[in-house]
């Protein structure tokens, strides 16, 4: 991930190891506003100038630690947080669940250098949205963040291929309280139609189908619509 053109950034007062770009204080609400944490200052810098190479992005922190993480997405609310799973004082799945607890709306993008199908595991339980290797390209990125934006899930083929094999936690039982349109909507999720395709397959409306993913991932004690299918899989639950 290291293409892009010019942007700068600045350390802001009582944060010398974070740093944040001039247009924080001047948010634009009809851009995708990005949190991005990573240790890893080359890296993070690259990612940082191709999402601001994007018309429709704006990079409004990039930090190093998970507490800063954690304390500029409280304060900066950003719609999305691309964070390192291996981060000097947490990991990924812990910065998470802490961020999503006070603001759930944020919707987490996760990055790692390794390929271990477990750490999936904990970002997915975690509620992320997004799980990519830092190998992949950095157009793979940008689109992995405007599909969570949407409210949908993003996980690499080649990941989800073996994930089923790591899941290490029992889910038996649940999912029999499932109404018949969730049922429906359920297969259609595992087919990775969207909510709005969904609702054009179903002819009901976007409300309806997002009232109808809520239940599910309530019913199946899921995080994400990414476990939700997970644990229908395991279960049975979908049809064929």
């Amino acid at each position: 991930m290291t293409e892009g053109a010019r942007h700068e950034t600045r350390r802001p007062p009582g944060g010398p190891h974070d740093a944040v770009p001039p247009d924080t204080a001047r948010p634009d609400t009809a851009r995708i506003r990005v949190l991005i944490a990573d240790d890893h200052k080359m890296f993070a810098e690259s990612v940082a100038r191709v999402l601001a190479d994007q018309p429709d992005l704006q990079v409004v922190a990039v930090v190093e630690t998970a507490d800063a993480a954690v304390t500029y997405a409280a304060r900066l609310r950003p719609d999305i947080a691309v964070i390192d799973y291996r981060l000097p004082d947490g990991d990924g799945a812990t910065v998470a669940t802490r961020i999503r607890a006070t603001n759930p709306a944020t919707q987490i993008v996760m990055l790692t250098g390794l390929g271990d199908e477990r750490l999936v595991v904990a970002a997915i339980e975690a509620g992320c949205a997004a799980f990519l290797t830092k190998d992949k390209a950095s157009s793979e990125l940008v689109a992995a963040i405007r599909v969570a934006h949407a409210g949908e899930v993003y996980i690499a083929p080649d990941m989800l291929a073996h994930l089923m094999r790591r899941l290490d936690r029992s889910y038996r039982g649940v999912g029999t309280d499932l109404t018949r349109r969730e049922r429906e909507v359920l297969d259609l999720l595992a087919q990775a139609m969207s909510n709005q395709a969904i609702a054009d397959s179903l002819v009901v409306s976007l409300h309806t189908v997002r009232n109808h993913v809520q239940s599910i991932l309530m019913k199946l004690g899921a995080h994400s619509k990414l476990e939700a299918v997970t644990i229908a899989t395991r279960e049975g639950l979908l049809r064929g």
